[in-house]
């Protein structure tokens, strides 16, 4: 298993979670079974160049996309921002929170999460 495979795997599964595609239905786009879209996620096989651009067409995003955080998957912070959202959970909060439109909202929301993230931190688990 090679770094950039599970990178770009990786990148796969946000763009999938993003479409709200599940490993099946990305799979029979592609023609080949969910299994092996577990693999190409996981980054224990790698993709070939044609199915890679396959894919890209599929999740409509560019080639590119699937190579971001190449340069460093991980800064002094932690996790970048592209292995975070690679969590279902993580990606679901986001896109609820971009819906929110009133700031104040908004603000509210990172402090209660900031707080709680301090107070009561994480018990293994994602």
């Amino acid at each position: 298993m090679d770094a950039i495979d599970r990178l770009v795997g990786r990148n796969i599964r946000i763009q999938r979670l993003a479409k709200g595609l599940s490993q099946t239905d990305l799979a029979a786009q592609l023609g080949v079974s969910f299994q092996q879209v577990q693999k190409y996620e996981r980054g224990a096989n790698r993709i070939g160049a044609g199915r890679l651009v396959r894919i890209a067409g599929t999740l409509d995003v560019s080639l590119l996309t699937l190579f971001e955080g190449i340069d460093g998957a991980h800064g002094p912070d932690g996790p970048s921002p592209q292995a975070l959202l690679a969590q279902p959970l993580h990606l679901c909060l986001v896109q609820a929170f971009s819906r929110l439109e009133d700031g104040e909202v908004r603000r509210a929301l990172v402090s209660l999460v900031r707080h709680m993230a301090q107070h009561h931190p994480r018990k293994g688990g994602p």
